[in-house]
């Protein structure tokens, strides 16, 4: 279990800090819920408590990791599927793993083929969201403004 102030993951969405831990009846429901606040987007989210193992919620990156992660940006291109079809599906299975590692490779990949040619505007939108979900990540642990996370990403990359 988590605590206030403890900065999670929540796939497919980003990371962000719970600001609350409470009880809500949803649906005839009585549940535990962590309100999350997420800096990146300023957004709140209501996680069920007792599903975070199973939507992969988990802790964020260190600051060590970080430099992990911007290798990733700086390696090589993985190969993709020429079908758009393929490489979407592919892509997205990619993100819902929640895996910072898999994110950081989308939007390596995407980010590249976008400047040689450009995306789709599915693939766009994918490519935004996997930033935001790297940002948002980058920013809680290392502690600075999306605009320098976003800087560092491009010169990774």
């Amino acid at each position: 279990m988590y605590n206030i102030g403890d900065k999670i993951v929540y796939p497919m969405h980003g990371a962000g800090v719970i600001n609350e831990i409470e009880e809500r009846e949803i649906l005839g429901e009585l549940r535990k819920y962590y309100i999350l606040n997420m800096p990146h987007g300023d957004m709140k989210i209501m996680i069920p408590v007792d599903k975070c193992e199973e939507i992969g919620v988990r802790t964020i990156i260190n600051e060590e990791q970080v430099k992990d992660v911007l290798e990733i940006l700086g390696a090589e291109s993985t190969p993709m599927p020429n079908n758009w079809n393929h490489r979407n599906r592919e892509n997205m299975e990619k993100i819902k793993t929640g895996k910072i590692e898999e994110v950081a490779g989308v939007v390596r990949n995407l980010t590249r083929v976008e400047h040689v040619k450009n995306l789709s505007t599915g693939e766009k939108k994918m490519l935004t969201n996997a930033r935001h979900i790297l940002v948002s990540e980058i920013v809680l642990a290392t502690g600075k403004s999306s605009e320098e996370v976003e800087a560092m990403i491009e010169e990774a990359i």
